[in-house]
């Protein structure tokens, strides 16, 4: 695995020549310092609520450790840019914006003092990304980084599989896979696995990586999402790698191979494992369960008939656990208008729309067709995952997608050497008999 995720070139930020000159210098490269703080921020969106573990852990404790990783993680981000030299980012500026309605609606303290400490939360959150936003340059850089703490949490999950394969596969999860030393649930461990699964599929489209060092990665989050039996990672995943191979195929034979090759082995699966793949998919539920998405309709109905003042509709009832009458929410768009209204709602369309736009202006590439797939499954897990509106994995991903757009930032060249400039020597006066 360090073969494959050392490959890809020079690091970012490295290359200085051509730039015009009075441009701001780019860093000589990304520091070691950065992928920790990045994957201090991954550790701290895994949250503090999830399955039993082995090892029955306090939430206070889990709260501790994630809250803790995010305090280091902008510690270390400070420390490596006391300078606090940031690139302009509109996703992250969008992002800031949305403290606003966030602070103004949970001063309430309609649902507790917890309000306010999921804001501090927040804020430190885009503080960090702030001060990571000076190296983002659109290299594969961060790529790496997202894909080597995920594979990590992944490599976790499936040594809690193999020590209490019980703990793993619980009855009351319908035996899918959730966290046996971390408690996480399958929602997260699919998400998890689809997102790395799609990213190395790209790395390796993009001649970016080897098919060993790929496959040490795709196999078992395979295995894993499977396991899972989670629905909209599958969708995600599936969505997410069409749009971003069909932004690479017009520039790359590599894409259009594996494109057709993938389309091929998809129409054989789906007529040989029918049956198999149906009852997969419907993991054991009638049609009616599995028409109200599981229940979530039933809920989201009930949020949008709920009585609201005109201050609640506009800017929400403050940031909380993403739930209505002791239920999930399970829908970010929902979530966010429940906690930050309105305006949370035209923010985060705002940031979604932006990255999308940009995206699309930009030259096909590895790194572009890596933001495409990071927006699409972002944008299509928001309609069953909740998480768009405060600190969560998706808002990660969609960071980890700004930094793949955000334009190579010019350098100033390196000072050439002044020419030296000869004396004037004097002419030496040439007697009359010589000159004869």
């Amino acid at each position: 695995m360090s073969g494959y995720l050392a490959r890809g070139g020079p690091p970012g930020g490295a290359d200085t020549a051509g730039a015009p000159p009075g441009a701001e210098p780019r860093p000589a490269g990304t520091p070691k310092t950065v992928g920790i703080v990045w994957g201090l921020l991954a550790l701290n969106t895994l949250g503090s609520a999830g399955a039993k573990t082995i090892v029955p852990l306090p939430r206070s404790l889990i709260q501790m450790v994630t809250m803790g990783a995010l305090g280091a993680a902008f510690a270390l981000a400070l420390a490596v840019n006391l300078r606090l030299r940031v690139r302009s980012s509109a996703f992250v500026f969008l992002l800031t914006l949305l403290l606003v309605p966030s602070v103004i609606s949970s001063a309430n303290l309609e649902v507790g003092f917890g309000a306010l400490f999921r804001c501090a939360r927040l804020a430190l959150f885009v503080g960090t990304l702030w001060l990571l936003s000076r190296w983002w340059d659109g290299s594969l850089t961060f790529v790496r980084y997202h894909i080597r703490m995920y594979f990590a949490v992944l490599g976790l999950v499936a040594a809690g599989l193999v020590v209490s394969p019980g703990t793993a596969l619980p009855e009351y999860y319908g035996g899918r896979l959730v966290g046996a030393l971390w408690p996480l649930t399958p929602p997260q461990i699919g998400q998890y696995s689809a997102v790395i699964i799609g990213l190395t599929v790209l790395l390796l489209l993009g001649r970016r990586t080897t098919g060993a060092g790929a496959a040490v990665i795709i196999v078992p989050s395979l295995v894993l999402l499977a396991l899972t039996h989670t629905r909209t990672a599958t969708l995600g995943l599936l969505i997410g790698l069409v749009l971003a191979i069909g932004s690479l195929m017009l520039a790359s034979a590599a894409a259009r191979r594996f494109f057709a090759w993938a389309v091929l082995c998809a129409t054989v699966a789906a007529v040989v494992f029918s049956s198999a793949l149906q009852a997969w998919f419907l993991r054991g539920q009638s049609q009616e369960n599995l028409s109200s998405l599981t229940g979530r309709a039933k809920v989201w109905d009930a949020l949008l008939a709920a009585p609201r003042t005109s201050s609640e509709q506009v800017f929400g009832v403050g940031l909380g656990d993403k739930s209505f009458g002791g239920l999930p929410i399970d829908n970010s768009w929902l979530a966010v208008y429940n906690e930050q209204g309105l305006i949370g709602v035209a923010l985060v369309a705002a940031f979604i729309l932006v990255l999308g736009g940009v995206a699309l202006l930009r030259p096909p590439s590895p790194a572009r067709a890596c933001a495409i797939f990071l927006i699409s499954y972002v944008g299509i897990s928001s309609y069953t995952e909740a998480g768009l509106g405060d600190a969560s994995p998706y808002l990660l991903h969609l960071a980890l997608a700004a930094s793949l757009l955000a334009a190579p930032a010019a350098a100033t060249p390196r000072p050439t050497a002044t020419p030296l400039t000869t004396a004037a020597v004097p002419r030496r006066r040439i007697p009359l008999w010589a000159r004869r």
